[in-house]
């Protein structure tokens, strides 16, 4: 990768040339990028690759309109064409007015180091290890019959982004993972599943081998699955679905969303959508979150906020240009590519923890549903509608008591919201997080 100096050098200069070739105002953003990644089944290698990617993004603005454009060529030659190319268009397309650069003393002047680079970089056999490692731990697993095979994978890049109101800055990150999926029973019986780490820092990877015995486990659970009767019960979502949840509440606080009065909650801002003691944090300053980033993509600060607080939707997830559409201020959460305008996303957002166990979430309930694996987007953005496909185990009495499957689970996720208990054992494996969650009285359908 070139220098950070070098990458914000380019980046300046193509400014000056944008700006030189009328552009009112421009920004450009620059991703670079290493990855390795390994996939073996059965004991044998089936892929080992290494790439290298580079893409540059300019935008510019005349009046109110804009334009982008993307290279992945840093020649003079391109880069002059890239803002030739940037200009006509910006000269003939419609204009927004909401859109637009951030005024200078709305720009990050300095911001916080995120431990986000693990500067160790693994050689292949040490992934080719990882994966072997952990299919031969969920292989292990007694009932396991067959493998679809283990990955294991490292990426490190670098993000540079500069504008014409003065920002100028970089970070960089890196990402490392294990995962594996295995298959038990035969013919129409069988069942499959997975499990898998990923980490910031290669150390803080879980045990290749725990992921692989969780897999095989997991998978091994499921035999034997029934489905049940259709009917309305509590629904206990575990954490590694439970996070879809949080996906859906992110949409409809999106102020794009909000803008354009198509998401459900458009109406509930200083509301409670959730009960209580519900508590939904974002932090892009979290040390070592997968998304973590000291700026958001327009050079704005970012913070740790609250998007519900004691049940309280507080705020709605904006860039600049949601922001100004509803008369309020960027929260910081721009994010871009290289070939499209900034739009808000949340970074490490998650769930906190409520103070029971999962066995306690579920001792009373007599007769329910613990989601472990969902399928199928079926969920309306506008008036909140759920339904979802889904496999996992029906619970009698407060215990687990067989793996079922080929049901489907329906509600509105306005109702969902209200009705949803957290547990206590959050923990943080991707950039959307929960613990395990319990909501009342969905319509679970079956046979």
């Amino acid at each position: 990768m070139n220098s950070t100096d070098t990458t914000l050098d380019l980046l300046d200069q193509l400014l000056a040339q944008a700006c030189k070739a009328g552009a009112d105002r421009a920004d450009a953003v620059m991703f670079e990028g290493i990855s390795i990644s390994h996939a073996q089944r059965l004991g044998k290698i089936e892929k080992l690759e290494r790439s290298e990617s580079y893409d540059l993004g300019l935008r510019v603005l005349i009046g109110r309109r804009q334009a982008i454009v993307s290279s992945n060529d840093r020649s003079p030659s391109a880069l002059d064409a890239l803002v030739e190319r940037a200009i006509a268009m910006a000269g003939v397309v419609p204009e927004d007015e909401f859109c637009g650069l951030a005024e200078p003393d709305q720009i990050a002047a300095s911001w916080p180091g995120l431990d986000q680079f693990d500067p160790d970089e693994p050689g292949t056999e040490r992934l080719i290890d990882l994966a072997k490692t952990a299919e031969e731990a969920a292989r292990a697993v007694p009932g396991i019959t067959n493998s679809e095979g283990a990955e294991a994978s490292w990426g490190r890049n670098r993000v540079a982004l500069a504008a014409s109101n003065g920002f100028r800055g970089t970070y960089s990150g890196s990402s490392h993972s294990v995962s594996v999926s295995v298959l038990a029973g035969t013919g129409d019986g069988m069942e499959r599943d997975y499990d898998y780490s990923s980490a910031v820092y290669g150390a803080d990877l879980e045990d290749a081998a725990l992921v692989g015995s969780r897999a095989g486990e997991r998978t091994v659970k499921r035999l034997g699955a029934r489905k049940p009767a259709t009917c309305r019960v509590p629904v206990v979502y575990d954490p590694r679905v439970a996070s879809s949840l949080l996906g859906h509440l992110s949409g409809a606080v999106s102020g794009a969303a909000v803008a354009r009065k198509t998401s459900f909650l458009k109406d509930k801002l200083g509301r409670r959508i959730f009960p209580a003691g519900v508590t939904v944090t974002d932090d892009p300053h979290r040390r070592r979150g997968f998304r973590s980033k000291p700026f958001d993509a327009e050079g704005l600060p970012n913070a740790r906020r609250d998007l519900v607080a004691g049940g309280v939707l507080t705020t709605w997830i904006m860039d600049l240009r949601s922001a100004r559409q509803l008369g309020l201020a960027s929260t910081g959460h721009a994010v871009r590519g290289t070939s499209s305008p900034p739009s808000p996303a949340p970074t490490n957002l998650y769930l906190e923890p409520g103070p029971l166990s999962p066995a306690a979430l579920i001792a009373d309930i007599k007769s329910g549903l613990y989601v472990t694996e969902l399928i199928g987007m079926g969920v309306n953005g506008v008036t909140g509608d759920y339904s979802r496909g889904a496999t996992g185990f029906w619970i009698e009495n407060g215990e687990l008591a067989y793996p079922v499957n080929e049901i489907t689970i329906a509600g509105n996720l306005r109702d969902m919201f209200l009705e949803l208990t957290p547990a206590d054992d959050l923990v943080f494996r991707a950039s959307i997080n929960a613990p395990t969650v319990r909501v009342e009285g969905l319509t679970v359908a079956g046979s």
